[in-house]
């Protein structure tokens, strides 16, 4: 049987794509793909159909580097509204308990949104990409079933009160990877004793990156043209999305790193980016005890 040969580009680059609420992560990615004719992509800390903003698309190469994007940070706008709960946590899961919210005390509500801040554990919810058994359990959820979840520990870093209105309350929250904003809501209506689902949700930060160096999807396709060349201006280096330490090679080691030989460097125990002589970058490894070993390399 003939191999299935790949018609797109192999175009290599990450695009901060400011994705739009109501749609897919993966329909998002799938219109990017389309759009700049690649190969490959794949995208890192996908956002509920619910949820707009950052969401990095990684095309080519770009892909080798995802599974290390998904422990970054985030930091994102969330309003909830108190008074119920629904089987999803946000505004378009079925509601499945309504409770009084109006005799709430401003100080009350202020109080309690900062009692989340640190490290606490988090119990994910049942509508969300965790697999059991190799199942994803939004699809057990939609089955009508029920899986006992273990709390995990996250780091709310900051939450940011801006404003409180007939219910609705709006944040500013900056978390660690793993954290469900969903959670967080809910967690504070019920702690208060009301209840409360999300309504909008909005990432406005990844990593080192702001929301106003996303582009939409509908900006990126007034960018098309035969050859494609605004198009790629918009694509970042991989090594761009990534904090590491950086470890410059002298020519020799960059030749024995390519073969995915082990070398002796004076840095310390990390995940670092590899560049070469020329400052070209090669990849990431892992330092351990004054030893680099390759993990995922771009040659």
């Amino acid at each position: 049987m003939s191999r299935r040969h790949p018609t797109g580009r192999d175009i290599n680059g990450i695009i901060l794509l400011d994705k739009a609420s109501g749609l897919t992560s993966n329909a998002a990615l799938q219109k990017v793909k389309r759009l700049f004719n690649a190969n490959k992509a794949g995208h890192t800390g996908a956002l509920d159909p619910l949820a707009s903003g950052i969401l990095p698309i990684c095309l080519g190469q770009a892909t080798k580097i995802a599974q290390f994007l998904l422990a970054d940070d985030k930091c994102y706008l969330v309003r909830g509204r108190f008074g119920q709960n629904t089987d999803t946590a946000d505004c378009e899961g079925k509601i499945t308990q309504q409770r009084a919210f109006e005799h709430l005390r401003l100080s009350e509500i202020k109080a309690c949104v900062q009692s989340f801040v640190g490290d606490i554990l988090q119990v994910p919810p049942m509508f969300s990409a965790l697999k059991k058994d190799g199942q994803p359990l939004y699809k057990l959820a939609r089955q009508g079933l029920k899986i006992e979840r273990q709390p995990r520990p996250v780091s709310i870093y900051k939450i940011k009160y801006l404003g409180y209105e007939n219910g609705i309350l709006s944040l500013e929250v900056a978390c660690s990877k793993g954290t469900y904003i969903r959670t967080l809501i809910e967690d504070i209506g019920n702690k208060l004793g009301c209840g409360a689902v999300v309504i909008e949700l909005r990432r406005i930060g990844f990593s080192q990156f702001e929301i106003a160096q996303s582009i939409k999807f509908d900006d990126l396709e007034k960018l098309k043209t035969d050859d494609y060349k605004m198009l790629d201006l918009q694509l970042l280096p991989s090594e761009k999305m990534l904090t590491f330490e950086s470890i410059f090679l002298d020519k020799l080691q960059s030749i024995e790193i390519s073969f995915g030989r082990k070398i002796s460097v004076k840095s310390a125990d990390n995940l670092v980016k590899i560049f070469d002589e020329k400052s070209v970058f090669l990849g990431i490894g892992q330092v351990e005890n004054g030893v680099l070993q390759p993990k995922r390399l771009f040659i």
